[in-house]
């Protein structure tokens, strides 16, 4: 998917600043993930109070990372969707501009991360044999340059691309499951 993608937000100084709460980095991938849902829905997926959850989704409107979803509920329930599927960011230009909330958001992002990774662990005993088969938990160690990674970023990009869901939020097909493919590649302190 393309940056300039209607789908796709890029991350400005002001929108970073919005994403820099754990709360609300996570509130909004779930919102991407499983479609729209009203506050209580995501307090309780996110394990806190309505309250916190309505404003921090309040904080996320304002920012227009998600907006209110007029098709569903009625005057006691507010449904909140996403506004885009995908967000990307300049990461040198971001840490340049804001460096501090830049590093709040990344720490999130990585919570989230190893939340998503937790999750599958706990329910491998669970799953079916084809799915414990097909996934995969593993890092890799090479030795590059930096233009070397970009590349092997590049053309793993390429490969994802291929398979992607343009609608995270359709209907399953039948033996479809939704997967998440999280990638970390950086280098090593080694001294």
């Amino acid at each position: 998917m393309s940056e300039n993608d209607e789908r796709s937000v890029r991350l400005d100084r002001s929108l970073v600043r919005a994403l820099a709460h754990p709360m609300r980095n996570r509130a909004l991938g779930l919102l991407r993930v499983y479609g729209p849902q009203t506050a209580t829905t995501l307090a309780t997926r996110l394990g806190v109070n309505t309250g916190a959850t309505s404003y921090h989704l309040r904080q996320l409107a304002e920012a227009g990372l998600v907006v209110e979803d007029d098709s569903r509920g009625n005057a006691r329930d507010r449904w909140w969707k996403a506004a885009h599927q995908t967000t990307s960011f300049d990461l040198p230009e971001l840490l340049d501009q804001e460096p501090e909330l830049t590093l709040g958001f990344l720490h999130g992002v990585g919570q989230a991360y190893a939340e998503n990774m937790f999750a599958f662990i706990d329910s491998m005993q669970t799953l079916d044999p084809e799915w414990k088969e097909a996934s995969l938990l593993s890092d890799y160690h090479f030795h590059l340059r930096a233009d070397q990674l970009a590349a092997l970023r590049q053309e793993l990009a390429a490969v994802l691309a291929k398979y992607a869901t343009p609608d995270l939020t359709a209907p399953l097909a039948n033996g479809e499951e939704q997967v998440t493919i999280q990638i970390q590649a950086f280098p090593r302190e080694t001294r």
